[in-house]
């Protein structure tokens, strides 16, 4: 039996949209998980998606959305119900589903676990007991682990204001380094797997950016981006969490995940490079000069 090419992608995010562009690009049918039925739901379908409503969650939703299904995306936003979302989807996948492929979306500091370490975030923890739980289920699983995204809020939206404000970045970073990512170039990675998985099935594919950087670096390759300078301010990383996070809003889960991020970059933990990207894909992952030089007007204002 020749297994489906319908792919659920169980998060429309900003890597599950861009997913969603390139397969639809290649006439692959993808169907997505809503919670609601909203605007953005009417809007996925415009881009030629068929939407569902259902909760990663709650098993019936999960089996109704895998009918037809042969391939999956996996994703969540930053949530306590990590797990128990991944719990849901294999075990449903595992009773009801004909899956050949399932991606799921997980995270490069996974690599550095085990089962007993204790300095990362909640939500870290909840992405390795993930990996677990797919693994034992014996699914065709591929697991994803991007490092820390480029499109995130610390290098777009807050770096943005401090380069307009004062020519900086202002972040808790120390001397460690780092190489982000683009979500363009993990969704790259994702829909090529998606498109075929069996070549890629119990693959662990770790996606950073082409080199690692320590901030004076990175404002460097903002500088030339920009045609301006930009330098690197350090900030001790408990006035940040305090001055800048906490006023931030988000819902404590999220505010202690985004804070560890920023302690394991002090650390140096993010001092990794792989050219995974390429290797998937046959395209290598932008540099940071690239990706702020696409956003200028936004850096600029």
């Amino acid at each position: 039996m020749v297994a489906s090419n319908l792919v659920l992608l169980s998060n429309a995010g900003d890597v599950g949209r861009t997913v969603l562009d390139q397969l639809r690009a290649q006439d692959v049918p993808v169907r997505v998980m809503v919670r609601r039925d909203d605007a953005r739901a009417a809007e996925l379908r415009v881009l030629g998606a068929e939407v569902v409503i259902g909760d990663l969650t709650r098993p019936e939703t999960v089996a109704a959305a895998l009918e037809g299904v042969g391939r999956m995306y996996f994703a969540m936003p930053v949530s306590p119900d990590q797990l128990l979302a991944a719990t849901v989807v294999a075990s449903v996948a595992r009773e009801y589903g004909e899956l050949d492929g399932l991606v799921d979306m997980s995270q490069m500091t996974v690599s550095q676990m085990t089962a007993t370490s204790t300095g990362e975030s909640d939500q870290q923890r909840l992405h390795w007991l993930s990996e677990q739980v797919f693994d034992w289920s014996g699914l065709p699983v591929v697991h994803v682990r991007p490092t820390a995204f480029l499109d995130n809020p610390l290098f777009t939206t807050l770096a943005a204001r401090s380069i307009r404000d004062n020519g900086t970045i202002a972040l808790p970073f120390g001397t460690g380094r780092t190489s982000p990512i683009a979500v363009d170039d993990v969704a790259r990675v994702v829909a090529t797997v998606l498109r075929d998985p069996a070549p890629h099935v119990g693959h662990v594919y770790e996606l950073t950016g082409p080199r690692t950087v320590d901030m004076t670096e990175m404002a460097e390759e903002f500088s030339r981006a920009l045609g301006r300078p930009v330098s690197y301010v350090d900030v001790p990383l408990d006035r940040w969490r305090s001055e800048v996070l906490a006023k931030a809003g988000l819902p404590p889960h999220t505010e202690q995940h985004i804070a560890t991020m920023a302690r394991l970059h002090r650390e140096n933990r993010y001092d990794r490079t792989s050219d995974d990207v390429e290797r998937v894909t046959g395209v290598p992952a932008r540099t940071i000069e690239a990706f702020v030089a696409a956003r200028r007007d936004f850096y600029l204002g």
